[in-house]
């Protein structure tokens, strides 16, 4: 097995703990999310700063070709997507490094590091929560940030309720993390359906996808209605898609028990 470590030179960080941490990461047992297919932990390196782990599961057997030798991992694309994040304004958790483990013919798994940010919320929390404080604002906060991404030419393809950390930094004001970033496109302009089919994923509830159409529609060449019957539009087929796909997952889960 061949391991590879990268480390950002701006981090107070060394390969040597990166590597230590990889080396033990199983015993370590704070964790941020847990999942069957990957998931995130938390360690203090010796400079007393806070890091995160993201682990990618070792892929199928047709990835573990195609990562070898075709693609980047998803931790090199998470940390190289930081990156241009943060040099176009953006902000994510520092990006401290990545770690790639494979074998002389296959992929094996990796690792993306980076900084612990403190969050108040997440999207998530406007979703489930009607009543949570100042959410008509922070959604039009969070709308105007989302424009900035898109007039950067930055889709972000998994732009959910979960993988967006909100921190309150005054009375009226929020900042906004992007989290999870390993699937990102890169534009030098995106469409209006680019646009509005990147709020898809966000919520179910019109109420919501109402307030961020007549704010996006103040900053971009569209009406109000034209705005929000196509992001409408596009969060309805989204939803049809996701409701299908968990009727199948349930179906065959039920057949599963049966034998």
């Amino acid at each position: 097995m061949t391991q590879k470590i990268v480390v950002n030179n701006n981090f107070p960080t060394t390969k040597n703990e990166i590597e230590s941490i990889i080396a033990k990461f199983d015993s370590i047992d704070q964790y941020i999310a847990k999942g069957t297919r990957n998931s995130i932990k938390k360690t203090t390196l010796e400079s007393g700063k806070i890091a995160t782990i993201k682990s990618f599961k070792i892929p199928n057997i047709v990835n573990k070709f195609v990562y070898r030798f075709f693609r980047k991992s998803k931790a090199q694309r998470s940390y190289e997507y930081a990156e241009k994040l943060i040099k176009s304004g953006f902000k994510t958790p520092y990006p401290i490094a990545f770690v790639e483990n494979k074998a002389t013919i296959s992929f094996l798994d990796s690792y993306y590091f980076c900084e612990l940010v403190e969050a108040d919320l997440t999207y998530r929390e406007l979703v489930e929560i009607e009543n949570w404080p100042n959410r008509e604002e922070i959604l039009k906060q969070f709308t105007k940030f989302t424009f900035d991404l898109h007039e950067a030419g930055i889709e972000f393809l998994d732009h959910s309720p979960g993988n967006t950390l909100i921190k309150q930094v005054d009375d009226n004001k929020y900042e906004f993390y992007l989290v999870d970033l390993n699937r990102m496109n890169f534009h030098d302009s995106m469409d209006f359906n680019q646009r509005m089919k990147n709020f898809s994923r966000l919520t179910p509830y019109k109420n919501m996808v109402e307030i961020m159409a007549k704010e996006y529609a103040k900053l971009y060449n569209k009406t109000e209605q034209e705005t929000s019957d196509k992001m409408w539009f596009y969060t309805e087929e989204f939803q049809l898609k996701f409701q299908l796909k968990q009727a199948r997952k349930k179906k065959l889960k039920a057949l599963i028990g049966k034998k």
